[in-house]
């Protein structure tokens, strides 16, 4: 139990150096670009439209969101910007409304890794919030079963952030492809390509804080 209890404290502080330091990096290459005008002096949301024209689709609407709201959502097949994006020239906003255009893109043309995801979302939503308390009635009922398929249904969530990962790293790839088609500088490039990278980051810790997770419950049964 003494081991079980300070192998977990270890792995605590493991995730939350990757998640504070992956958080720093992020908050430290947004902000440093985002008093940084683009050349094009176009916002984020005229951006975001004229990156889906060019790729030729169209019916997708730009919505003006809160604080850090960027997305896009399948579901009514619309862009979300926040304040700064939607309505800033910055390098950041240009950046950030060109990676969720890519997402648009994606839907449109049915991406396959995009799919997979859609696809694991509802099985994603329940064992996101189910896992836990199978595990620990498990743990206190002793049934060895219940913590298995605990594990197994956490295995799903890793699973989707994982897949979550091509996702991400296409969409910037396909906004940086447009923004230097459109003759932006390469300091521009430059710093486009350190604000997607850096936010790309923050999925890339998620997902391996996840899978160490799932490999300390894969060890802790064992034993």
């Amino acid at each position: 139990m003494t081991h079980m209890s300070m192998s977990y404290l270890s792995l605590i502080v493991v995730t939350m150096v990757i998640g504070m330091g992956a958080s720093w990096y992020v908050n430290r290459q947004i902000n440093k670009y985002l008093h940084v005008p683009a050349s094009m002096r176009v916002t984020g949301a005229q951006m975001a439209e004229m990156m889906l024209a060019a790729n030729g689709v169209h019916g997708v609407q730009v919505y003006r969101g809160g604080p850090q709201q960027d997305h896009f959502d399948p579901r009514n097949n619309s862009i979300t910007l926040d304040p700064d994006a939607f309505g800033g020239t910055s390098i950041t906003a240009i950046a950030t409304a060109c990676h969720e255009a890519g997402h648009a893109i994606q839907f449109a043309q049915g991406y396959a890794p995009m799919k997979i995801r859609g696809a694991l979302v509802p099985a994603v939503n329940f064992a996101s919030n189910a896992w836990v308390f199978l595990l620990m009635f498990g743990i206190f009922m002793q049934l060895s079963g219940l913590t298995t398929l605990a594990i197994v249904m956490y295995a799903v969530v890793v699973l989707f952030q994982l897949v979550t990962l091509p996702v991400e790293f296409d969409a910037s790839r396909r906004g940086l492809a447009y923004l230097k088609t459109q003759g932006i500088s390469q300091a521009e490039q430059g710093g486009a390509y350190s604000v997607l990278r850096a936010c790309a980051l923050t999925y890339v810790a998620a997902a391996l804080t996840s899978i160490l997770q799932l490999l300390w419950l894969l060890q802790s049964r064992d034993e």
